[in-house]
């Protein structure tokens, strides 16, 4: 069969290829390194607006920063709505949650199941206690404005119970104190490095991001911070290995309103190498508020659905640099408090990323064990993990998980 030219052309359905006449299921793919190539990105090509990996021109991008403080908001909000236009004809990934791995692993474990006449498969569930799935809160801080509007934008999530992410610039943008730091960490929220000094050119050349990667790491060690994001989520997953982090927040489930495009295709957390990745499934709320010219929270509300329906990871990025107003500030609230609700509602589980990081490590190691007719999980974090199980039901998988059973006071 002929491969298509990109993934916006038509694209052959490759299940009139499968074979399934043996115990084993012939594909006429790897799937391991099929799902690989969507995750890591490696199915973008050049065209006339991006370079290879889906990131921006570089002669355009360098143009656009060297005289981007120069431009009023009003004018470069103008120039980002003429750089996004036509997005929506994108037609992959999948606006405005691509679930193709997930799909395509159904698949592949259905036609499995079929093919061997088994009806039941166990596993361990996603998240810990049963929760039906998770969603981390993060803030992007770009800004001295978006600093010093910190310690307000904690106690909005805190007025919802919740504790979130600050990804601090460590340098030019604006100073960042050890008092700073310390009163994030005091309120029980998190710090993660962002980028050096969000000038977009971390990824421009190897050579370059070597040198700002080492300033980058030390930061991590200082600070304590074990996560980071890039600036304006730009990304070359190749050059991951340089980074000493333990886990990364820069690629997006699907990039249309992104400045590089692409997406990873899940909305699970994966493996970059020894670093995990912990997409973003959910639009910005700069391109809700400015490209969209949206205040209403219904985009993100369809996004937590799709991402729910294969119980992944909801995750949020706001900034407080965006968040001054009171028309932005009311249209958080209103997000907090939907996600309020699902917590309390579907068992949503509301963490940390670094808590997230540190169980989707666990998980990674864990293994079933036979016990008698049944099945046990072994491993460090077991009393948290459920069991689960994949059971067919016609041409789809249903999930069931063992119920939360909480310990005797």
């Amino acid at each position: 069969m002929t491969p298509a030219a990109s993934s916006d052309g038509n694209l052959p359905d490759l299940l009139e290829e499968v074979r399934t006449d043996k115990p084993d299921v012939q594909l006429p793919f790897d799937s391991t390194q099929l799902v690989d190539n969507l995750t890591h990105e490696r199915y973008l090509t050049n065209s006339h607006e991006t370079s290879p990996g889906g990131a921006p021109n570089p002669l355009l991008s360098e143009l656009y920063y060297s005289v981007r403080p120069f431009l009023p908001p009003s004018l470069r909000i103008q120039l980002q709505r003429m750089y996004f236009r036509g997005w929506e004809k994108i037609t992959f990934p999948a606006w405005p949650v691509d679930l193709t791995v997930e799909r395509l692993l159904e698949t592949v474990l259905l036609l499995c199941m079929k093919s061997r006449r088994i009806d039941t498969v166990p596993f361990i569930w996603f998240w810990p206690d049963g929760a039906s799935s998770a969603a981390i809160l993060t803030h992007d801080v770009e800004t001295a404005q978006g600093r010093d509007f910190c310690p307000r934008l904690m106690d909005i999530d805190e007025s919802f119970g919740f504790r979130t992410s600050f990804q601090i610039v460590p340098e030019k943008r604006y100073s960042v104190t050890a008092a700073f730091l310390q009163e994030i960490r005091d309120r029980g929220h998190e710090i993660n490095v962002q980028d050096l000094n969000h000038d977009g050119k971390l990824f421009r050349d190897r050579q370059r991001f070597l040198s700002r990667v080492k300033a980058i790491n030390e930061y991590g060690r200082v600070w304590k911070a074990k996560g980071f994001r890039s600036a304006v989520l730009y990304r070359n997953l190749n050059w991951y290995d340089a980074l000493e982090f333990e886990y990364d927040m820069s690629v997006p489930n699907v990039g249309h309103l992104e400045a590089q495009r692409g997406g990873c295709c899940t909305p699970f957390p994966y493996f970059i190498g020894r670093i995990l990745e912990l997409p973003l499934t959910t639009t910005q709320d700069y391109s809700l508020f400015h490209i969209l010219r949206e205040h209403r929270i219904d985009l993100w509300k369809a996004q937590a659905r799709l991402v729910m329906e294969k119980h992944g990871l909801l995750s949020l990025l706001t900034h407080p640099d965006y968040l001054l107003d009171n028309r932005a500030q009311s249209t958080y609230r209103a997000l907090l408090a939907f996600v309020a609700e699902l917590e309390s509602e579907y068992k949503m589980w509301i963490a940390l990323p670094n808590q997230v990081n540190e169980w989707w490590r666990q998980r990674s190691k864990m293994t079933l064990v036979p016990d008698g007719n049944g099945w046990r999980i072994e491993g460090p974090g077991k009393e948290r993990a459920r069991l689960a199980y994949a059971k067919l039901d016609g041409d789809r998988l249903l999930y069931t998980r063992e119920a939360f059973v909480p310990a005797a006071s």
